[in-house]
């Protein structure tokens, strides 16, 4: 039985590493066709290689930036030329800078979080529903934290945008409720991968503490999520889902094995 994915169109932003990189993989196995956008567009390129063989008729790159309007907004003209209908929007770019505490934090990361995480929602959604309100059954996925949902000390700018994602994420279902769209988050808790070492800045050894004694979430774990999500009934929305992996019980009550 074919998969309700194949042939369909899929977006996804931040498709260049981590959750973005492993749904390009996981929805070119259900048979879509992607158009990927990230920043890195020679990393974009293996990705698309990679969902190809998995089994995409199609996967198409282009660069985007999502904290730039114009970024965005010539990233859809793109689209617009490869096709007039988008079945699956998964907004995925986001990420953490910086783990200091109010009285210590930056300027630059607080903007860049708000800005990646949650105007970059607003602008790539905007940018992509006209060509998805004809299409009942069409998802938008908004790839969010459990940070948005439970704060932390040093997180306050990272909890807020992730926030303001859910928030965004509550409100679309509202206002597109009786077009058929489906408007989802999905929310992960701890997931090795690039994140840490983003947030701090490439420092490798404190990004690797992080998941120390710890058998975290893994990209494809979020990617099966995203590709479940997507591929119910038309009449299914799923609302919110959080993930996390079975060692995290909070996001501040992690159970860590001893370190040989």
């Amino acid at each position: 039985m074919a998969s309700r994915l194949a042939n369909q169109w899929v977006i996804i932003t931040g498709a260049s590493s981590g959750f973005g990189a492993a749904a390009a993989v996981a929805f070119g196995a259900e048979g879509s066709k992607l158009l990927l956008g990230a920043r890195r567009v020679d990393r974009l390129e293996a990705v698309a290689a990679d969902a190809r063989k998995a089994g995409a008729p199609a996967a198409h790159v282009h660069v985007l930036d999502v904290s730039k309007t114009p970024s965005v907004e010539a990233f859809a003209q793109w689209v617009r030329a490869h096709t007039d209908r988008v079945d699956v929007l998964v907004n995925n770019a986001g990420g953490a800078h910086g783990l200091e505490p109010v009285a210590e934090g930056k300027d630059e990361d607080w903007e860049a979080m708000l800005q990646i995480n949650v105007l970059s929602v607003l602008r790539m959604t905007r940018a992509i529903l006209p060509l998805m309100l004809k299409n009942p059954g069409a998802s938008i996925l908004n790839v969010g934290s459990i940070a948005g949902r439970v704060v932390y000390e040093g997180g306050a700018a990272y909890c807020a945008s992730k926030a303001g994602e859910l928030a965004i994420t509550r409100a679309l279902r509202l206002e597109l409720c009786g077009t058929g769209l489906r408007v989802s988050t999905i929310d992960p808790g701890m997931a090795e991968t690039e994140f840490s070492m983003v947030r701090f800045k490439g420092d490798a050894a404190r990004s690797k503490k992080v998941y120390e004694g710890v058998n975290p979430l893994k990209a494809e774990d979020v990617a099966d999520a995203l590709v479940w999500a997507a591929s119910r009934p038309p009449h299914v929305c799923i609302d919110e889902m959080i993930i996390k992996c079975t060692d995290q019980a909070a996001i501040n009550k992690v159970y860590r094995r001893p370190v040989q």
